[in-house]
């Protein structure tokens, strides 16, 4: 299997190392790096301790973890981050932007989103065209229904 290097720069000697966990996924858990406590409907960019050197040619995807809204109520404001290589400082640190749905507290070293790495995007060409010459499926939403 192909192996590339991260470099990681820990910003706090209480953060756990970054691995992955045996045989369950090849995203990586992201932690907290501070003790946070928010009310219902704040907003706060959690620091997950870390500072990347990613491979040249890749950028790095953001989720929350499945469990994240259950066990903290809070949601991924941008959904969805991406990290590219020139983020790579050594004070580029890693964050969260969470919205509290309810009162909560996350600790130092919680686990409330994951990551991967994808190689960049190639260069698109978009060709106009009035008929595409596939199937439709019937809409949005449509997969599964009858």
């Amino acid at each position: 299997m192909e192996q590339e290097v991260l470099r990681v720069r820990y910003h706090s000697d209480k953060m756990e190392r970054l691995d992955y966990i045996a045989g369950k996924s090849d995203w990586i858990d992201l932690r907290s790096a501070e003790n946070v406590t928010l009310k219902k409907g704040e907003f706060r960019l959690i620091s997950l301790g870390v500072s990347m050197q990613l491979p040249r040619g890749y950028e790095a995807v953001i989720v929350p973890r499945s469990s994240t809204y259950k066990n903290f109520g809070i949601i991924q404001t941008n959904h969805m981050g991406v990290i590219d290589e020139t983020y790579c400082g050594d004070n580029d640190v890693w964050m969260m932007p969470a919205l509290a749905v309810r009162d909560t507290q996350i600790h130092v070293n919680d686990r409330i989103c994951q990551f991967r790495i994808l190689r960049h995007q190639p260069r698109l060409v978009f060709e106009e065209t009035d008929c595409l010459g596939n199937p439709d499926r019937g809409g949005l939403g449509s997969t599964g229904k009858q």
